[in-house]
């Protein structure tokens, strides 16, 4: 250090010997004024080059000002704008969605680690519901900006103003809601009413701002009335189980029920046709049977006798045949009509059997009669 000192002092008294050693004293020389002119035109030349361009990156746009007034608008790009200020640029970024948050504040988090909430803020959360029951509801507005001059020059401070409108239009749209609904089904509906009356506000405004979704993050009863809420959520989701699982007997005994009355319905109609049927057949049956009666009583009383007692004595059982009256045999011969109606077939019965042999003058009517007579005395 010490060195350094005698090597400046010994510079010094140099120079002063050799000012000393001219002729008189010699006025200082003062700069150039060429070189001051070049320098002064060097710095306007790379001031004005340095303010002549701007660059506006993808997401933004920028507004351009000429003397203070709004000139036009710059795209992404590489842009010139006159220099020293005459032009001047405010860039917005158009393209990228913002948030509010209310009732909590996340924090910023470095790289991968995860968000960091704060909160919940009662001054912004905590709200009364239509039933008066307050409830704490946090939620999101995420939003755009449309256009860049309305929300540059349209209003003094459309954040703050997004923020209000915001809170009113959550704080009324909850208030018109039982407490149950808020908690539960409502939410979407809360979220769509408040997004469209939010977006009206902001369109009559004329700010430049463009909501795009409000999203109810958290909605719940405040922390000392809790517990009594998830007893009665709990409650009340029992009653809806116990109501599905009624709704679910009625949906399988309705139609088996409805499938057993229309069973019943069709067999019963069925059955009635057979009846209409048959008694029509019944009826054109007598009326022929009636045709022939007409043509051949005698023939036909006798006929139709036989065929009754073919349909009837196989179902009898024992059956005894005495002698008349006087020791006459009787016309109806000593045979096994057990037998005789078990061997016949079907088609056999439904014919006439054939008449016996006549022992005496008499007419079938009359033999016809006292077989009847002789029969009713069997058992």
């Amino acid at each position: 250090m010490k060195q350094d000192d005698d090597s400046i002092t010994d510079l010094l008294s140099r120079i002063g010997q050799r000012s000393r050693g001219g002729r008189g004293t010699a006025a200082p020389r003062g700069p150039n004024p060429l070189h001051v002119l070049l320098g002064l035109a060097a710095a306007v030349i790379v001031a004005a080059v340095y303010t002549s361009f701007f660059i506006v990156q993808p997401e933004e746009q920028g507004v351009v000002k000429r003397f203070g007034r709004v000139y036009g608008i710059a795209h992404p790009g590489f842009h010139f704008k006159l220099p020293f200020g005459i032009d001047t640029v405010q860039k917005v970024a158009t393209e990228r969605v913002l948030k509010q948050e209310f009732g909590f504040r996340s924090a910023e988090s470095a790289g991968f680690e995860r968000t960091q909430f704060t909160g919940p803020i009662p001054d912004e959360s905590l709200m009364l519901t239509g039933d008066l029951n307050i409830i704490q509801v946090e939620w999101v507005v995420q939003y755009r900006i449309e256009d860049p001059i309305k929300f540059l020059y349209g209003m003094r401070d459309p954040t703050r103003t997004l923020r209000d409108i915001s809170e009113s239009v959550m704080r009324r749209v909850v208030g018109n809601r039982v407490g149950s609904e808020v908690l539960t089904t409502a939410r979407v509906d809360i979220a769509n009413t408040a997004r469209d009356e939010i977006q009206q506000a902001m369109e009559e405004y004329q700010n430049g701002i463009r909501i795009i979704t409000v999203e109810l993050q958290d909605v719940v009863p405040p922390p000392r009335v809790q517990p009594a809420f998830n007893e009665v959520n709990e409650a009340r989701q029992e009653r809806e189980r116990m109501i599905n699982d009624a709704m679910r007997q009625a949906n399988q005994a309705i139609p088996r029920a409805q499938g057993e009355a229309q069973r019943i319905i069709a067999e019963a109609e069925g059955y009635a046709t057979e009846r209409v049927n048959r008694a029509h057949g019944e009826a054109a049956r007598f009326s022929a049977v009636l045709a022939e009666y007409k043509n051949a009583p005698d023939v036909t009383r006798a006929r139709l006798y036989l065929e009754t007692l073919n349909e009837i004595l196989p179902r009898i059982g024992s059956i005894v045949v005495t002698r008349g009256d006087g020791g006459q045999i009787p016309p109806v011969p000593l045979l096994n009509l057990r037998d005789a109606g078990e061997r016949r077939s079907p088609a056999q019965v439904q014919q006439p059997a054939p008449q016996p042999q006549r022992q005496s003058e008499q007419t079938p009517a009359q033999q016809a009669d006292r077989s009847s007579r002789n029969i009713g005395r069997t058992r």
